[in-house]
């Protein structure tokens, strides 16, 4: 398989989640490639759990892709999109007879708007395209590749940046055009879009929903009534299910303690951090992690 996944680096599974990171020299934060392959990824690095020093996409041109995420795994099956946060963790599991066009892309050249536009999309699930779509993907990542290799150009950087910031819009386009529309509640949704956009920035920092109302200058019991009548939760839920989300990644992806996973989420009293998590999760901290051990 050659691809973005097989030019990077990742250091060994130690005190911390792996991340492949994209090596000095290559697009500088940009790597895009074709890459057909059967079977196993044979590519211990991508087998293993890890995150990505970047935004990854995955266009699914042709067969299918096996693929877990944040504990759930997912079939991206042709023609279709997959978008993937720099914060999630993933493994690849396998493919079936598939062509994909795969590419890596850093914060600092992606576009600021389109930048914010990922992090409001945050998470999302494999999308199906219509063929007419799928072709206008593939295409203009066939483009992004050639120019990828014009490293002889002048501007070669600013032509690979815009050429797949293009490719990143249209990903992203695909995905708003699938939300569901705002029709009631609009005033709901703009406040509950910023709660979440706060939470996952302040997780570790910010636990009240207290705090995350004077930050958005409106009444606690207001948030609440927005996030409830948008989600269907609590501001409270919300938080304790993107602590217990971290934790989990750091339990099964990392070596680290869970007395040392408590303060890396802000909890000096891990005893209460260990009912917290059994409280969420059903399952003691150090129980989840026996049972999900690699």
């Amino acid at each position: 398989m050659t691809g973005p996944y097989l030019c990077g680096t990742m250091p060994q599974k130690n005190k911390h989640i792996p991340v492949i990171t994209l090596p000095a020299g290559i697009g500088e934060g940009i790597i895009i490639a074709r890459s057909s392959v059967d079977g196993s990824p044979n590519f211990k690095e991508v087998e293993r759990s890890h995150r990505d020093g970047g935004h990854s996409f995955i266009l699914q041109e042709k067969g299918a892709t096996r693929i877990e995420i944040d504990f759930q795994e997912y079939k991206i099956q042709a023609p279709a999109i997959m978008y993937m946060h720099p914060n999630q963790v993933h493994r690849v599991i396998g493919f079936k007879k598939a062509t994909i066009s795969s590419w890596i892309i850093t914060n600092e050249n992606l576009h600021p708007e389109l930048l914010q536009l990922l992090e409001d999309l945050t998470p999302v699930v494999p999308l199906s395209l219509n063929k007419e779509t799928q072709t206008l993907l593939s295409t203009t990542a066939s483009l992004c590749i050639q120019l990828s290799e014009r490293k002889q150009e002048k501007l070669y950087h600013q032509i690979l940046k815009e050429s797949c910031n293009t490719l990143v819009a249209l990903v992203a386009s695909q995905y708003l055009a699938k939300s569901k529309p705002t029709q009631n509640h609009s005033r709901f949704e703009v406040i509950t879009k910023a709660f979440r956009s706060l939470l996952e920035h302040n997780f570790i920092t910010i636990k009240s929903p207290m705090d995350y109302a004077k930050q958005l200058n409106i009444s606690t019991p207001y948030l609440n009534e927005c996030v409830k009548n948008t989600t269907g939760f609590s501001v409270s839920y919300h938080i304790q299910q993107r602590i217990v989300l971290e934790a989990k990644r750091l339990l099964h992806h990392s070596d680290r303690s869970v007395k040392e996973i408590a303060g890396d989420l802000g909890y000096e009293d891990h005893s209460y951090f260990v009912r917290l998590f059994a409280k969420i999760a059903g399952i003691t901290p150090l129980a989840f992690r026996t049972k999900n051990h690699d």
